[in-house]
């Protein structure tokens, strides 16, 4: 039985195919492309339509191929949205994260609304790129989009309302807005009257693994695919991760290394303790009922940066060459905090690692495996730092770390990652996202009873790497080094 899951990330996407043998499931790529923010005046904003026709190539590949999908999902980053006018249109392309209109806007609210009224409502961690401090900046600019609205879309949910016509919200994205109120299981009626923005626009929400629509019959007449269902999958890319998580424990950590790293467990319910507020936790949804309690951490944005800027110098190194030379530096020389603001927008990363080690009165890095050593190395001592909180919130003491994603392939840094946390780590599947929605979607058919069955059948269709901690108490001086530069207090 082949389904198709779409799934979308910061710089990529792609279209698998994944397949059911017995318990094993079979994954191929089918189609993938580029996903490159488009500047505008001082705007950056994401290519929504360029999306879409990628994702129809993918359909139309997907048949040359002679495959006809039973489902479709799609998964992709959080925040992000579109609004949809009163023709059903979509009104202007949607904004990036990482667009500087928010600047601000976060501080502002929080001078107006105590950060603790909007967390007992929410439960989701303060970032300056939250949905909500994304619209409270176009009200701020008087946007006319805001005016003509009549629905807001997640990122996932508006290509699906592309490929379907129905529009619905889906629960992981939707509790990513800091909007929704996972006490009460909806959005949030008081605090968006307190903010005026319509709860009109806000549609019922939809949990993971529920049908949400059938292709459009013009879609499938122009692709020559016939009808298609629509899955309403964990459509935040990390959401769909976590199913993939091959755990066997019922309480186990997690780290989703991509762009951003995402470092967590899952909970049965939110946890919005004054502890959880003072550490700037978040509580996401999740599949089967869950909540991801989970820490956003910058993660290889930082390197991604360095290297696009080294590319555009003219000095072009693959990722291996890179570890190499990471290697070859001297170790412990200098450490950033991943999380300061600095390292949030794209532009002159070296630069802004240079100032922050000249800030903290530390050796600035010169040479590029200067650069990635710095860089891996605050990775792995922040994992431990978030790790920790983690343990803290839950009360729970995690056996070792599951790594899934992009991020397994830099095998430096999940060795230093297990050296720094002092704990085994597990990485593997690379393609956790795609999976997971392929998961879930199987969920929705009855091919597997619910998630557990889903993560046991990921345990045997992929292989795990296991790095065991090696050298932990030169790693435990350096933790405390690292502690005292960036200034974080356990």
């Amino acid at each position: 039985m082949a389904v198709i899951a779409y799934d979308l990330g910061a710089s990529s996407g792609r279209a698998l195919v994944g397949r059911l043998s017995g318990s094993r499931i079979e994954v191929s790529e089918v189609h993938r492309f580029s996903n490159d923010p488009v500047q505008v005046g001082n705007r950056l904003h994401w290519d929504i339509l360029r999306l879409f026709h990628e994702m129809k190539q993918g359909l139309l590949k997907a048949k040359q191929q002679g495959i006809q999908p039973e489902s479709i999902g799609i998964d992709s980053w959080a925040v992000d949205f579109g609004l949809i006018g009163k023709n059903g249109e979509l009104l202007g392309n949607p904004y990036h994260y990482r667009d500087s209109h928010t600047d601000g806007v976060m501080e502002k609210l929080l001078e107006e609304i105590p950060s603790a009224d909007i967390y007992s409502r929410t439960g989701i961690q303060f970032l300056p790129f939250n949905t909500i401090y994304q619209l409270l900046a176009m009200k701020a600019a008087d946007s006319p989009l805001l005016r003509d609205a009549k629905r807001f879309l997640m990122i996932p949910d508006l290509l699906r309302y592309f490929l379907t016509g129905d529009m619905h919200n889906e629960f992981t994205n939707a509790t990513t807005t800091q909007l929704y109120n996972p006490i009460k299981g909806e959005w949030d009626a008081a605090l968006l009257r307190r903010l005026d923005l319509p709860a009109a626009w806000f549609g019922p929400v939809l949990q993971p693994g529920t049908p949400a629509g059938q292709l459009r019959s013009s879609l499938a007449a122009e692709l020559g695919t016939g009808s298609v269902p629509v899955i309403a999958v964990a459509e935040h890319d990390t959401g769909s991760a976590v199913v993939a998580v091959p755990a066997t424990e019922r309480s186990f950590a997690y780290l989703c290394c991509g762009t951003w790293s995402l470092m967590g467990t899952e909970v049965d319910q939110p946890i919005l303790s004054p502890l959880a507020l003072d550490l700037n936790f978040t509580n996401e949804g999740g599949a089967a009922g869950k909540y991801r309690l989970l820490k956003n951490i910058m993660g290889l944005w930082i390197l991604q940066e360095c290297q696009r800027e080294w590319a555009s110098s003219g000095k072009v190194y693959t990722f291996p060459e890179l570890v190499a030379m990471a290697e070859q530096a001297a170790p412990f020389t200098a450490w950033i905090n991943p999380d300061d603001t600095r390292f949030l927008r794209p532009g002159g990363m070296q630069d802004r690692i240079r100032g922050y080690c000249e800030e903290t009165r530390q050796p600035v890095p010169s040479e590029p495996g200067a650069f990635v050593r710095c860089i891996l190395e605050s990775l792995a001592l922040k994992y431990r730092y978030v790790l920790r909180q983690t343990e803290r919130l839950t009360g729970s003491r995690f056996s070792g770390l599951h790594i899934v994603g992009g991020g397994i392939h830099n095998t430096l840094l999940c060795r230093w990652s297990a050296n720094a946390v002092g704990k085994p780590v597990w990485a593997g599947p690379a393609e956790s996202s795609a999976i997971g929605n392929l998961a879930m979607q199987w969920i929705a058919q009855g091919q597997f009873k619910d998630v557990g069955e889903a993560r046991a059948a990921i345990r045997d269709s992929f292989s795990l790497t296991v790095y065991e901690p090696e050298q932990t108490d030169v790693w435990q001086n350096a933790y405390g080094q690292f502690l005292t530069i960036t200034g974080l207090a356990e």
